[in-house]
């Protein structure tokens, strides 16, 4: 999934970022400190840059799977799908359904967003958070990646933001651990997704979206709701909600899974 993701993650940070002051390219240490300027202007402590980008390297097999994409999609709807959505995973799905039937109810009350809406995603991105969230290191990856020049305003940006989400103490450093562009979580939040939409839903101070089950699908809800999705109206291709969830994801084929999948965990 973190191919996929990734291609579409792209497309949607290509959109929007302001600019920020560190240079790219150069020397990789002088560029470290120039953003670790950056970000105590920005109000991060120099606790939190000291341990975040403290001896922090620059790794290029992310810069080497980040060339390798094509950003697209190159299978057909049926052929995507029937690769995503089997009955092992329906069955995963529909028995957490009935598990967290009252969290998911809460959910829908406060957000307004389907049940299955939300555990289709939640399957397709970690399998149900027993998956893959990736294997490194946030922090490494989004100074990689903000070092290099194709798009160093974008991951600056997220980059600041995974040091926010460090200080506010949502994550501990050592779950700052991620995919190769920088996604966290069970369904797997760029750092400026997890600041803007992140929900602690359970109470306990924090955003966590590592570990803690309402966190997650309530983070995800709140994400599609700001973005205009609708209890009751329909999610098909071509509908507002359709378009509401091309926030979470731009790829037309990947919204038209996440349709399948909840349609089949209704029994659809």
């Amino acid at each position: 999934m973190l191919r996929c993701r990734l291609a579409v993650l792209i497309g949607a940070l290509l959109l929007a970022t302001p600019s920020y002051a560190a240079r790219c390219g150069g020397n990789f240490n002088t560029f470290v400190q120039s953003i670790s300027q950056e970000a105590a202007s920005a109000g991060i402590s120099q606790d939190v840059i000291s341990q975040a980008l403290g001896g922090v390297t620059e790794d290029g097999s992310v810069l080497a799977f980040d060339r390798r994409q094509r950003y697209t999609f190159n299978k057909t709807f049926e052929q995507y799908v029937s690769t995503r959505v089997g009955p092992g995973r329906i069955n995963g799905g529909r028995a957490l359904l009935q598990r967290h039937a009252a969290l998911l109810a809460k959910i829908e009350a406060q957000y307004g967003v389907p049940r299955q809406i939300l555990v289709a995603i939640w399957g397709l991105e970690t399998d149900f958070g027993k998956g893959d969230m990736g294997k490194l290191p946030v922090f490494r990856v989004l100074a990689t990646m903000s070092h290099d020049c194709r798009r160093t305003d974008l991951f600056q940006g997220e980059l600041l933001a995974a040091l926010k989400i460090l200080q506010r103490g949502d994550l501990r450093l050592n779950d700052m651990i991620g995919a190769y562009a920088g996604e966290i979580g069970q369904t797997q939040f760029l750092p400026s997704s997890y600041i803007k939409y992140g929900v602690d839903f359970d109470g306990d101070g924090r955003v966590d979206l590592r570990h803690s089950v309402p966190d997650v699908l309530a983070s995800t809800a709140n994400l599609l709701h700001t973005s205009g999705f609708k209890m009751g109206a329909p999610y098909g291709e071509g509908t507002p909600n359709f378009e509401a969830m091309r926030e979470w994801n731009r790829a037309v084929i990947y919204r038209k899974t996440i349709g399948y999948f909840a349609d089949q965990l209704m029994g659809r």
